[in-house]
């Protein structure tokens, strides 16, 4: 595996190596004081859960691959991965291209609740991968749910989100896994829908409905540039850490100061003042400047046109629109710009179902 080096500034300087592992070592399961008692339901349960846009990190210096934290918001939109899970003997079958990612979350789940049968997992994804809308998260959050409801749910959602959190990995080029980078934000909007704001270690400190009656359009501009692997390595701990270093004060007082009480009066509008501001602040600029600033101009772009709130999710290079406008007024928007819809949908106020598959 590669060894990155990190650098946060003049005199901060440390070496990283990735270290891959087989799928199912190395989980981290929690450890819950309850008495756990698995009970093996009949029939196959399905999850479906929604996928995030992550808005920003707070601060990048807090989490890093195996480290969950840093912080951060973002919020849930109708964009949909589905998980089947049905309990079977003591084999584990999994329908999905991905059977890695799926393999190592079933294997933390079992440790949790002290399960040692088998189950048939089937799993789709929304298809937009490395693209800023969170599928490797979404698709474990729905896994972990049908797991849950075939043996008898002996796990809450909030432990759910909080496992699928210390868990999270992502493949490696040898076919094997390593621990990505997670704030929380992905596995909490999935789980509760709407708008969420994390703390550290994935610490839940808000969430509310979000944009009720909007529309949300997701435009994926072309970029040669990865958001993936090595390259998100890069931008992530190196001059994003720099940059939080100096702005993750005034981002965390925009959240709380700015931002939080624009969603609680329902003013979408300034709320994507406040959005458009961390644009250009900390890990925000960094990801974006990774793309080239040719997505600043194209947000400009939009926002200039009078679309209200309008933000790159994670590290791109998705560009998230929430508006009162029609999908007629936003495409001819768009294609004013150059660009073009790839998804329209809304905001996912509910999060996850799950029911038995079926009924």
């Amino acid at each position: 595996m590669p060894m990155m080096k990190i650098r946060g500034g003049d005199l901060d300087l440390v070496e990283y190596e990735f270290e891959s592992f087989s799928a199912g070592e190395n989980v981290r399961p929690l450890t819950i004081e309850r008495e756990l008692r698995p009970l093996p339901q009949h029939g196959t349960f399905i999850a479906r859960a929604p996928a995030r846009i992550h808005a920003t990190v707070l601060d990048m210096n807090r989490f890093a691959p195996g480290q969950p934290g840093g912080g951060g918001f973002g919020y849930a939109v109708g964009v949909y991965c589905t998980a089947t899970a049905a309990c079977t003997g003591d084999k584990i079958t999994i329908e999905y291209g991905r059977v890695s990612i799926i393999r190592h979350i079933v294997e933390a789940f079992r440790c949790t609740v002290g399960y040692n049968g088998g189950f048939h997992i089937t799993a789709q994804d929304h298809h937009y991968r490395h693209v800023g809308l969170g599928s490797t998260g979404t698709i474990l959050v729905a896994v972990c749910h049908a797991m849950n409801a075939a043996v008898g749910s002996p796990l809450t959602p909030e432990e759910i989100r909080i496992l699928v959190g210390r868990n999270f990995i992502e493949e490696t080029a040898d076919d094997r896994v390593a621990f990505g980078f997670e704030t929380g934000v992905g596995p909490s909007v999935s789980t509760y829908g709407g708008f969420v704001l994390m703390g550290d270690d994935l610490t839940l400190v808000y969430k509310r409905a979000f944009a009720v009656g909007k529309n949300v359009f997701i435009i994926i501009p072309s970029s040669g540039i990865s958001s993936a692997g090595t390259s998100e390595f890069n931008v992530l701990m190196n001059r994003a850490r720099d940059l939080d270093y100096r702005d993750r004060s005034l981002k965390t007082y925009m959240a709380v100061m700015d931002l939080i009480p624009a969603l609680e009066r329902g003013d979408l509008r300034r709320a994507g003042d406040v959005m458009w501001e961390f644009e250009f602040r900390g890990s925000k600029r960094a990801e974006i400047e990774h793309h080239s600033f040719t997505i600043y101009a194209m947000m400009s772009g939009l926002r200039n046109a009078g679309l209200e709130f309008v933000g790159m999710s994670s590290v791109g290079p998705s560009i998230a629109v929430i508006t009162e406008k029609s999908e007629d007024e936003v495409r001819t928007i768009a294609e004013g710009l150059g660009l073009s819809i790839a998804l329209s949908t809304a905001v996912d106020n509910d999060g996850i179902r799950v029911g038995l598959q079926g009924e």
